[in-house]
């Protein structure tokens, strides 16, 4: 045998070791990294706000929340920008004990057009796969205002996996299926396709959507129609839909996050968790 030949084996002997050990290292830090998961508590709320909005949309939300369940114990607020690039933007902080933390995730690019639902989604995915990296959950809950649902929406159709998460309850506020349709015969492409996909959203899912109303035609800005036409999309496809309309002067399209009726269905339907739809007050209800 040649030096060369010799040096050769050495080299691959080495390589194979060497492979072998960060292997090995690879597969304890995925094994910790899942018992992690499975031992936590934590089943935060994530939060995605609309077209425009930035991860501060939701912050009187929180701040209500906060200070009208003080005796409760307040809500940790951990923000997630996604930026044009990629790069994911934190700030706030998620306590360790607090089993309930609010998590907002916005994004840079934040267009009203189907093409950026549809990107923001797979950037959605990405996130979520950082957050359980960093906070070891498995469970968790959702609220979409505006465009935030259609995010969400799109995100459990074509990137949501039930091995790797768990997702209990949907809550989508003013959130416009049909775009600016106000005839259900008319379905746009992407409802269309959400309809076509919607075989493959969890289906011991809980949804409540949520539709604002200034003059029961629309809140201002999205018609009541197309906000209902979110039933070709979930109901026969999760455990349970419900659709509920709120009325008044807090019933604007930009006010929904901040209405106490939203507000206190947050509470009890989220937060809460009775995924049965049973404490549903508001003026009109219909679930499937």
């Amino acid at each position: 045998m040649t030096k060369s030949t010799k040096f050769m084996l050495f080299l691959t002997v080495l390589l194979t070791i060497v492979i072998a050990l960060f292997g090995r290292v690879w597969m304890l830090s995925e094994h910790q990294n899942d018992r992690a998961i499975q031992k936590s508590r934590m089943e935060p709320v994530i939060f995605v706000p609309g077209s425009s909005a930035t991860v501060r949309r939701f912050d009187d939300l929180f701040a209500t929340i906060n200070s009208e369940d003080r005796d409760k114990g307040t809500h940790s607020v951990l923000k997630v920008q996604v930026n044009y690039d990629g790069s994911l933007t934190y700030s706030g902080h998620v306590d360790g004990s607090n089993r309930r933390p609010f998590i907002v995730v916005g994004f840079e690019r934040n267009q009203d057009n189907y093409p950026t639902i549809q990107a923001d989604s797979e950037a959605l995915s990405k996130v979520m796969t950082d957050l359980q990296t960093r906070y070891h959950f498995r469970s968790f809950s959702a609220v979409g205002h505006s465009n935030g649902g259609l995010i969400w929406t799109d995100y459990l159709e074509n990137y949501y996996s039930s091995t790797n998460f768990h997702i209990r309850t949907l809550m989508t506020l003013g959130t416009p299926f049909n775009f600016s349709e106000t005839s259900t015969t008319r379905q746009t492409t992407m409802l269309s396709d959400m309809i076509d996909g919607a075989s493959s959203l969890p289906s011991d899912l809980v949804v409540y959507s949520v539709a604002g109303s200034e003059d029961y035609t629309d809140d201002g800005t999205v018609p009541v129609q197309s906000v209902l036409s979110g039933k070709y999309i979930f109901q026969k496809n999760v455990a349970k839909y419900t659709q509920t309309t709120v009325s008044g002067d807090n019933a604007g399209h930009s006010k929904l996050p901040e209405n106490p009726e939203v507000i206190n269905l947050i509470r009890e339907l989220v937060l809460q968790n009775p995924n049965d739809g049973s404490k549903l007050t508001p003026k009109k209800r219909q679930e499937y």
